[in-house]
């Protein structure tokens, strides 16, 4: 089963995204992950990303690309892929769906967890204190935020028009958001 999980920084992918991966026995694609990666092994793209985080910004889907691309064509891996934070644009969208198609699968369940953007800044301030996370700082949560909503867009509404899109209110303790999504996977 492979499904994607939309929502801000903040929303609980991760959360429910290790959950997925334990209850399908999956692979967890997280791009956070894969571009944090890249920072700590200080590569060439590693830099790259580290100003565009610093200014707000998303990475760019040619980077975001080639990362995903080796993962989604690992056999190991078919029909197990939990996306996290991954498609983000248009671009991505397609370029995965390409992917998929090229490998013989395809998106089983697409998640959004909805959180309002108060509920977001609480729990990055949250994460900020108990994980250090650089990238959580109030001003660049608010950037994060305001660009995830207007680059997610239209990403939302293409894949809404898909019989398994389901909406998450994200706001709802992690239990109650698992147990929704449990409805989702044991349909």
């Amino acid at each position: 089963m492979n499904i994607i999980l939309f929502g801000p920084p903040g929303a609980g992918k991760g959360t429910q995204s290790k959950y997925l991966v334990n209850k399908l026995n999956g692979f967890q694609i997280s791009t956070g992950d894969l571009l944090r990666d890249e920072i700590t092994k200080n590569s060439d793209i590693g830099k790259v990303i580290i100003d565009d985080m610093k200014d707000g910004n998303f990475i760019s889907d040619d980077i975001v690309n080639k990362l995903i691309e080796n993962l989604v064509s690992d056999p190991l891996k078919k029909n197990k892929l939990i996306f996290d934070g991954y498609p983000r644009s248009l671009t991505q969208a397609k370029n995965l769906e390409l992917l998929l198609e090229n490998s013989n699968q395809n998106i089983d369940l697409i998640l959004f967890l909805k959180v309002d953007k108060d509920t977001i800044i609480k729990r990055l301030e949250k994460r900020k204190i108990l994980e250090k996370r650089s990238d959580d700082e109030t001003e660049t949560i608010l950037r994060r935020y305001e660009k995830y909503m207007e680059t997610t867009q239209p990403v939302l509404n293409f894949y809404s028009q898909n019989p398994n899109f389901k909406e998450i209110d994200g706001n709802l303790k992690i239990d109650e958001i698992t147990r929704k999504i449990d409805t989702f996977i044991n349909v």
